[in-house]
């Protein structure tokens, strides 16, 4: 087999293109510079300074957590795949010299977005737009759970006992620096006789077109029932549900 060359390059990506994938419709049907005011109140309270590496382009961080729920991925599986797969990288907005995000990045953009409490408003945004090019959720719905752990803490006792009451820990507010390195939301559960600490990530799938149209995000020991009414779609088309017993 010879060498592939430029000319074959461009073969390849122009057949991959006429296949007009649904990443690439979303591309170029979604106005996503729409989603840039809810963006930018994620950096109201930024301090303003010249110095230090240039800032991420929001949009491009915003579409890689789209990526990230509509094929459930974690932070790392997430810089990975935008690494790896060309239709993933250029729906990012990112070409073949840039260097993409990796999953810290993608981290602390969710949070910073979290913190000024626009997160869900985006992603409603995103599911009209998804409705209005005639994708709809259709075909009944798949309701499952992930475990994420997470590193363990390393606490007393009565720390733990603290935080479980929901209450922070006797002078932990006087070291910041410390605080930063503790998880407070984390919680222990136990699976198939295995014991797991971190969090519990729940989707709701529809069957068509394999999007999660909705996503819950809780400590690991909240039941599945409990979570059954947040995951359910009622814009899904069909009736049919798809989940195990815990539900």
């Amino acid at each position: 087999m010879g060498q592939r060359g430029f000319w074959d390059e461009q073969q390849r990506v122009a057949k991959l293109k006429e296949k007009k994938p649904v990443l690439q419709r979303l591309s170029e049907s979604i106005p996503w510079d729409s989603f840039r005011p809810l963006l930018d109140k994620g950096y109201v309270h930024e301090r303003k300074t010249n110095a230090g590496r240039k800032r991420i382009d929001p949009l491009i961080l915003f579409k890689m957590l789209v990526l990230q729920q509509l094929f459930n991925l974690s932070d790392e599986e997430l810089e990975f795949q935008v690494n790896d797969r060309r239709s993933f990288e250029e729906f990012v907005g990112l070409g073949v010299m840039n260097s993409i995000p990796d999953a810290t990045t993608v981290a602390f953009f969710r949070e910073r977005l979290r913190k000024a409490e626009v997160i869900e408003e985006l992603f409603e945004m995103f599911e009209a737009y998804l409705r209005s090019q005639g994708l709809q959720a259709r075909g009944g719905q798949i309701i499952d759970a992930t475990l994420v752990p997470v590193p363990k803490q390393r606490n007393t006792r009565e720390e733990n006992k603290e935080i479980k009451a929901g209450r922070l820990p006797e002078g932990w507010d006087e070291n910041p620096d410390r605080l930063q390195q503790k998880d407070l939301d984390a919680r222990w559960t136990k699976k198939n006789g295995i014991s797991y600490y971190g969090y519990k990530n729940s989707i709701c799938i529809d069957v068509d077109h394999g999007f999660i149209r909705r996503y819950a995000v809780t400590p690991a020991n909240i039941h599945d029932s409990q979570l059954l009414p947040r995951l359910l779609d009622p814009e899904n088309e069909h009736d049919f549900v798809w989940a195990d017993s815990a539900y």
